[in-house]
């Protein structure tokens, strides 16, 4: 179908996540009324992965979504839209291609460096190169930014911008872009809410130490080993890190269960099964356990916790989310097997 704007102006939205917040706006400029949650719970964007042997700053890797760029993609194939994407090698060529396609009043969805965006408050800043943000227009060499961790848009001067899109280190973004090109007619979400189920049971299920329900208990395995193998400073240093890959990096364990609990509230109304409220009551109190998890985990770390350096009552914790979340992906496969 040709493309046609539901909205003349292009209309920013604060979301949760700067994926999914960035992907749900673009959808939506195209009359394409899907939520945040919707474009989650679509793309898979659940997951948990623990790999101790890749560093980030010297501390290991733990993920709780997919790999970037992924939910955009997931959710536009199981959607029949058409996203076209571009990375560049020439810094300069990738800012004429942005500025061509700006200028036509396409809004361009962009990947840049979190650290090099000017309007990032400096507390807030870290070298995260994935960040996810809109650009929707421009006044010569300023730019009109939606970036979706924001309530209000901003404008970015062209400098700024370029070097955000185009810096160096882990997952440089090397200037890549995408739009919207192609929609169907009309869009049936059902079929789409339930292959996004299933990629994620399956992925969260599968036997492997290191990924799903078995990497969380690695993890609360390993956390529990952390006081007898380390000094107390890298001890607490390494617990830090996990709590803060878990509600610092982009929404983060709690909060994206959070966002996949309202996700199955949307589901259960869409396709008529009350099975899905059930789920979504279930994982909703799953984000609030892990995040029972990264308060208890903080007053440790700031010497304030009642019960002391107990790391085993933090790993019984992970446990018992792991154990859980194990139940609650078998129940949501015997929904749409």
């Amino acid at each position: 179908m040709t493309l046609k704007k539901e909205n003349k102006e292009f209309v920013h939205r604060n979301s949760s996540h700067c994926e999914t917040g960035a992907t749900a706006n673009l959808l939506f400029h195209y009359g394409i009324k899907v939520s945040e949650p919707m474009v989650f719970g679509i793309g898979s964007g659940i997951f948990f992965g623990f790999f101790s042997f890749v560093k980030v700053a010297d501390m290991p890797l733990i993920a709780f979504r997919i790999t970037p760029g992924k939910i955009m993609k997931n959710t536009a194939t199981r959607l029949g839209v058409r996203f076209e994407t571009f990375t560049f090698k020439d810094p300069q060529k990738g800012m004429d291609a942005l500025d061509r396609t700006i200028d036509k009043g396409i809004p361009v969805g962009v990947r840049a460096g979190l650290f090099w965006l000017p309007y990032v408050p400096a507390s807030a800043r870290f070298h995260f190169n994935a960040h996810n943000l809109v650009v929707y227009g421009r006044n010569g060499n300023d730019y009109l930014i939606s970036d979706p961790n924001y309530e209000v848009p901003f404008v970015c001067p062209r400098e700024d911008l370029m070097i955000a899109r185009f810096c160096k280190g882990s997952m440089a973004p090397k200037g890549f872009m995408y739009y919207l090109t192609d929609a169907p007619d009309n869009i049936d979400l059902l079929p789409a809410i339930r292959k996004g189920i299933k990629d994620v049971c399956h992925v969260m299920q599968t036997p492997f130490p290191l990924i799903g329900v078995w990497g969380i208990k690695t993890l609360a395995k390993t956390l529990g080993q952390w006081p007898g193998k380390y000094e107390k400073r890298k001890a607490l240093l390494l617990l830090g890190h996990v709590i803060r890959m878990q509600e610092e990096i982009g929404t983060g364990g709690g909060g994206f269960r959070l966002m996949y609990a309202a996700f199955l509230h949307e589901a259960a109304h869409i396709t008529g099964d009350d099975r899905y409220l059930e789920m979504s009551k279930r994982m909703m109190a799953l984000g609030d356990r892990w995040r029972e998890f990264a308060a208890d985990g903080a007053s440790i770390c700031k010497n304030r916790s009642p019960n002391g350096n107990n790391f085993d009552h933090l790993s019984d914790i992970i446990l018992d989310c792991a154990a859980k979340e194990h139940q609650l992906y078998k129940d949501l496969w015997k929904i749409v097997k």
